[in-house]
């Protein structure tokens, strides 16, 4: 920092917080550090008694903290995304719609690597409503050389590091399969369950087939919705049991299988599968039916979103993938599946 005189700080960034005093009136920091000086505040400062000022040392080489804020939220802001105003160096960053929260973790983590440069999110991936508060951005000091930031933008480029999918797949078909409920000897209250999960995410149930455990049965069953909605939704029958032909029915039927099988605790035997037009058709084990948050809980806003899932996917859902069984299940707002 150093020393000049008041009259020439505009465009100057105070070192320090300045107290001024009106007797009987006023007493607080009139000017706080980091504030840059204006045409003004000059006769306001000097009416302090401030002939002098300690300012940080400005040039085209430097940025001062709100700037570089600017700078690091236009290199977040994608569609769909809002921002709030600067204060103090950050800038907070909003959804505009419900939808899917996307990020480029490669481009975050390497702007996050460079020195005094910090973009926070919540999870990627993961179900936002329209107002959620998505990232904050700041620089660590008052002052921060350019260079930094201009390293930042060659990284990102012209795509910026998050935004928020729109949800495009709004029905779906639903395939109760099992024997006893096919025959009346059990109510199904599967379909229930999951209507009302899929209505809380603005996904409507056209379709609704019961048949039996049969393979024919479930994939003469699954080629009569094909078409008629934007996924298939195939319950009962998932086990690994010899007479459990859901997992092999999907097959037969003409998807492409991505996984049976996942990492998540409830959840283990999920399937996922697409046909060759796109369509999404999953096989959801029996733990949809009675657990609060599971798997499919973690694959829905992907699915929605026409997020298509790999494998690979699946296996990141590892770590994060336990569900503690709280005894009050607070879900999304826990450890489970970040």
């Amino acid at each position: 920092m150093k020393l000049i005189k008041t009259t020439e700080a505009v465009g100057q960034v105070l070192c320090h917080d300045m107290t001024q005093i009106i007797p009987g009136k006023y007493k607080g920091a009139r000017f706080c550090k980091g504030h840059v000086v204006t045409e003004a505040d000059i006769p306001v400062l000097l009416s302090m008694g401030k002939e002098n000022l300690y300012i940080f040392e400005m040039d085209e080489s430097k940025l001062h903290e709100n700037d570089a804020a600017e700078i690091l939220c236009q290199l977040c802001k994608g569609d769909n995304i809002s921002r709030g105003e600067v204060q103090e160096g950050k800038i907070e960053l909003s959804s505009e719609i419900d939808g899917l929260f996307t990020l480029d973790r490669e481009s975050l983590n390497a702007v996050n690597s460079i020195e005094e440069l910090m973009i926070a999110t919540r999870k990627g991936f993961t179900a936002v409503r329209m107002g959620d508060k998505l990232a904050g951005t700041r620089v660590i000091p008052l002052v921060i050389e350019k260079e930094k930031l201009d390293r930042a933008k060659s990284i990102v480029g012209n795509s910026p590091i998050m935004s928020v999918l729109p949800y495009t797949r709004k029905t779906a078909a639903v395939i109760t399969t099992g024997s006893e409920v096919f025959h009346g000897r059990i109510e199904d209250k599967f379909t229930p369950v999951l209507i009302e999960k899929l209505r809380a995410f603005g996904v409507t149930v056209t379709e609704h087939l019961t048949v039996d455990d049969g393979t024919d049965a479930i994939v003469d069953a699954i080629n009569a919705v094909k078409g008629k909605a934007d996924m298939i939704l195939c319950t009962g029958g998932m086990s690994v049991d010899p007479d459990d032909r859901t997992p092999g029915a999907i097959k037969a039927s003409g998807a492409d299988i991505v996984t049976y099988g996942a990492p998540v605790l409830p959840g283990a035997m999920f399937l996922l599968g697409y046909f060759e037009d796109g369509t999404p058709i999953m096989g959801l084990p029996g733990c949809v039916m009675y657990a609060k948050a599971t798997v499919f809980d973690l694959v829905l806003p992907r699915i929605m979103a026409d997020v298509k899932l790999s494998k690979a996917d699946f296996v990141s859902f590892g770590e994060g993938g336990l569900c503690l069984g709280c005894d009050i299940c607070t879900f999304p707002h826990c450890p489970f599946g970040k």
